[in-house]
């Protein structure tokens, strides 16, 4: 130890240099470091929902969720599997030991998961497996409000969560308090009546004309392609001019019998700011990005987009976590600034000035040093 110091001593222009050079490198490294809100932190368990609408509880758990429960029980390092059935959905939640490989564990998963879907109900959703991990729990709300129509305010939200996604810091921007869009069919029962119709005939007029078609593949030279004939309703107003029922020499049509809207799903549930109806989008980051930076980049975006936005649509920030960041950051900032003063000052006045000022500069130095080896 005494002949590094020695060395040291007999050349300072070195260490003066080597000094400098880490002072730099480590501001630079401090600058550009990750700064987060949560760690990036893994918990050794996975859940795999199913929603089914209008599923009762015990139908949840016995058509939706012990199928599930049949296939996951045999999977590797798994600790406990407790399942939930509630209306319209059940969830299982699946424990591992800590000594978990989490992508392992999410691959069988899904591997499973995609194994059982074979014996769940045809009108149940695809199921939805999610792991735990707070890193990417939202670190910021956008809320859209104002005087203007539910359907105008969803149109805004669903092109700003484009925008938001195309950033590259960002992984989801997720939209909450939206219904998802329908069309409405209204029948006459006096028209149905009149033409010598029943329901369920205009059901299947509608159901045979809404569907894709699969037929066949050709292969070629350049390879194989797959054939499909496409069906599917894109406007409402197409549903009008299907072909119901022939009574005579006239064709019976969904418009002689209904008239058609669009409409939203009924609501589970309202969200209100300001007394206002609102839209949120819940944005998450991806890992080992800077939580600081990702939100000044959400914000600009924002504040470009709603530029062609009616005035009377209302945007307010919520649960940025990045307000946080930057005050914690300021804090330690603070903190080492004093000590590095303090300590100065003590040394200046036993040792002297240049004693004083070598001490200063060495204890940000070390800090910075530590900074850029992580």
């Amino acid at each position: 130890m005494m002949g590094v110091l020695d060395a040291a001593f007999s050349r300072p222009r070195t260490v003066i240099v080597g000094l400098a050079a880490i002072l730099v490198a480590g501001t630079m490294s401090y600058i550009g470091i990750p700064k987060e809100a949560e760690p990036d932190v893994t918990f050794p368990t996975i859940y795999v929902s199913m929603t089914h609408l209008g599923i009762s509880p015990e139908d949840a758990v016995r058509l939706l969720a012990k199928p599930m429960e049949q296939e996951l029980r045999t999977l590797e390092g798994l600790k406990e599997m407790r399942s939930e059935g509630a209306e319209n959905y059940a969830t299982v939640q699946l424990e591992f030991e800590a000594w978990f490989d989490p992508d392992k564990a999410l691959d069988d998963v899904r591997a499973r998961v995609d194994t059982a879907r074979a014996e769940l109900p045809e009108e149940t959703d695809e199921p939805r497996i999610q792991e735990v991990n707070v890193a990417l729990f939202p670190m910021m709300v956008i809320n859209l409000y104002g005087d203007i129509s539910e359907r105008a305010l969803v149109v805004l939200a669903r092109d700003l969560k484009d925008r938001l996604e195309s950033i590259s810091t960002v992984l989801e921007a997720e939209i909450a308090g939206d219904r998802e869009e329908i069309v409405e069919i209204n029948v006459d029962p006096t028209r149905l009546d009149t033409y010598n119709l029943s329901l369920e005939q205009v059901f299947n007029a509608v159901q045979r004309n809404n569907q894709l078609v699969p037929a066949g593949a050709i292969t070629t030279g350049s390879g194989r392609f797959s054939i499909k004939v496409p069906g599917i309703i894109d406007d409402p107003e197409k549903i009008l001019s299907l072909a119901v029922k022939r009574n005579g020499n006239r064709v019976v049509t969904v418009a002689d019998v209904a008239s058609v809207r669009r409409a939203f799903k009924d609501p589970e549930g309202f969200a209100r700011l300001n007394g206002k109806p609102t839209i949120a989008l819940e944005i998450s980051k991806r890992l080992g990005s800077n939580i600081i930076e990702t939100s000044q980049s959400v914000r600009a975006v924002v504040e470009q987009t709603r530029q062609a936005w009616p005035e009377n649509v209302h945007v307010e920030y919520s649960q940025d976590k990045s307000e946080q960041v930057e005050s914690d950051l300021t804090d330690l900032q603070n903190n080492v600034l004093s000590g590095v003063l303090l300590v100065m000052i003590v040394i200046v006045g036993i040792l002297g000035l240049r004693a004083g000022t070598l001490v200063g500069i060495s204890i940000p130095g070390s800090f910075l040093l530590g900074i850029m080896v992580i």
